[in-house]
């Protein structure tokens, strides 16, 4: 059995591979071993691993499962005390592991970490995925140390200090195998965007810890399987977040946040069409809401199993404040001048 097994999921992604991969070969070198799952790509992804990459361990995917279950299903036949799921276009650092591993190894009731995560591009700043960070605000909204809605921090080390957070990026997201096998991993039907949110949070409820320990760090492009403005990424999005507070919401929280919700969705929604001109993202916020509405009774006995799961008292990393409110009303663009973080 491995210690730690990297798993980076790759789809269409030859040319990230080509970049980004061999910073992940030289720095983990002896200290891991280093999976590409392919999901089922039509370019040269194959056929680069096995000219250039003999090292790394292949697993092919029989079609496209989305990232929740691809990672789901690359994990069924790895053997190892740690998954470390990694990005494609991610470039890892000289000694990016040891920090995290040695932190996993000496604090037992952690069950997920991230490394710092900064800009490829604009390297003194926090990326977006993840930052140093994440957490959420009561009606849902994620949020990370060093990255509020579109608002990036430059990184001065004003976060260098590891701390509990909700939840970790799934673009460098380190997780005891322990652990990612007993709440079942990403969900599946989320294919992507919100599933590593949706994770951790579920982790949490069972009692379990998630840390940023940005000793460690690493860079990422960003955006590189859908750009970000996408009416598919925005659908996805609003339609698993969604979905991911009906499962994991506390009884006395949900009907509340979701009739505020629904007031704050379809305002997005008109802001997308009549000040963005936005169209397509405005058709996808409403597209999702349905959806959402159509597949929630799908998730009924989930959310009776993850509420009876539930280990201690209210999630700290769970903010009960509205980030809306604080970013667009009182104007606090950064982590730091947030009020009620504690």
């Amino acid at each position: 059995m491995d210690k730690i097994a990297i798993v980076i999921l790759n789809w269409n992604g030859a040319e990230m591979l080509r970049q980004y991969l061999p910073s992940v070969l030289k720095y983990s070198a002896g200290e891991a071993a280093v999976y590409v799952a392919d999901n089922s790509s039509t370019d040269n992804s194959i056929k680069l691993l096995r000219n250039e990459f003999p090292e790394c361990k292949l697993i092919i995917l029989d079609r496209n499962w989305g990232f929740a279950e691809g990672y789901n299903k690359a994990l069924q036949s790895i053997d190892a005390e740690y998954f470390l799921l990694l990005n494609s276009d991610i470039e890892v650092t000289p000694g990016w592991l040891a920090p995290l591993v040695s932190f996993m190894d000496e604090h037992d009731e952690v069950a997920a970490c991230q490394p710092k995560l900064l800009s490829m591009f604009r390297r003194d700043s926090f990326e977006y995925a993840g930052a140093c960070g994440g957490y959420i605000d009561r009606f849902g909204y994620p949020f990370c140390r060093g990255r509020i809605f579109d608002t990036v921090e430059a990184d001065h080390g004003q976060y260098d200090t590891p701390v509990p957070i909700l939840w970790a990026t799934g673009a460098a997201l380190l997780i005891r195998a322990a652990d990612y096998r007993a709440v079942g991993g990403l969900d599946p039907r989320f294919f992507a965007h919100n599933e590593e949110i949706d994770m951790c949070w579920r982790l949490r409820i069972r009692g379990r810890k998630i840390y940023c320990v940005p000793q460690s760090k690493v860079y990422h492009v960003g955006g590189g399987t859908l750009p970000k403005a996408n009416p598919m990424k925005t659908f996805l999005n609003f339609r698993n977040n969604l979905t991911m507070l009906y499962k994991c919401l506390p009884d006395e929280e949900l009907r509340y946040v979701m009739r505020m919700r629904l007031f704050l969705d379809y305002l997005a929604a008109f802001e997308m069409l009549i000040l963005k001109r936005n169209l397509g993202d405005f058709k996808a916020v409403i597209r999702a809401r349905k959806a959402f509405e159509e597949w929630k009774i799908d998730f009924a006995t989930d959310r009776e199993v993850i509420q009876a799961s539930h280990v201690g008292g209210p999630i700290e990393e769970c903010k009960r404040f509205s980030l809306l409110w604080q970013y667009y009303v009182r104007r606090k663009k950064f982590f730091s001048q947030l009020v009620g973080l504690k």
